[in-house]
């Protein structure tokens, strides 16, 4: 645990700035001042304060977006944020699981043992289906930092909690996360077949249909 994690994660104390960095967050992409602003239920001016903060924390990024209408009287380019790509955490005392995952998954990789680690996150995933006794799918997943959203073809997850060893090893981290999701549908007691692939750029590779072949 660094000191500049803790002081970034203690800025989200603050309820107008917890606010704000969920509602840039929570949309995906960018946010403009006052659309960020809305969400939190705050001035424009004070948006525009506590998102510069967490921007100077690294918790968020920003740019400017260029007018839809070009040329004169146009106005100027309108500054908006995005989740910043960095990773904060905080543990007391340090723990550091993230380096013995990425040694294991080089094991599994070294080994061939892909159908193995699979079936075990299959079985993972039923487990902890059944232990949350019921509970809509969409709540678990966020529970698990998936950020479930409702799209047009079922549920997408802006947030891949696995991030750092999907980059190192995406075939095998992709297919056990799925098998995950696979076995926590079934747990559920829903249609494990809801579950496929399907990456999109910036979010989780994982996607959930709203029925089975959907």
């Amino acid at each position: 645990m660094s000191d500049d994690d803790l002081d970034a994660l203690a800025l989200l104390h603050d309820p107008v700035r917890r606010s704000l960095y969920e509602a840039v967050a929570g949309r995906g992409g960018e946010v403009g001042r006052q659309e960020a602003a809305e969400a939190a239920g705050v001035s424009r001016t004070l948006a525009g304060h506590h998102l510069d903060k967490l921007v100077e924390a690294g918790l968020l990024e920003s740019g400017f977006r260029r007018p839809e209408r070009g040329g004169p009287g146009s106005g100027r380019p309108a500054k908006v944020y995005r989740r910043a790509a960095g990773e904060r955490s905080v543990s007391l005392p340090p723990r550091d699981y993230v380096t013995l995952a990425s040694v294991l998954a080089g094991v599994v990789d070294e080994l061939g043992a892909e159908g193995r680690a699979e079936r075990a996150a299959r079985l993972a995933g039923e487990r902890l289906g059944r232990s949350r006794g019921g509970r809509p799918v969409e709540e678990v997943l966020r529970e698990r930092g998936y950020e479930p959203y409702a799209d047009a073809g079922g549920l997408r997850m802006r947030n891949c909690p696995f991030h750092v060893l999907s980059h190192e090893q995406p075939l095998l981290v992709c297919s056990m996360n799925l098998a995950l999701c696979q076995g926590l549908l079934d747990g559920l007691g829903d249609d494990p077949g809801r579950a496929r692939l399907d990456p999109r750029p910036g979010e989780c590779c994982v996607a959930l249909s709203k029925t089975n072949g959907d």
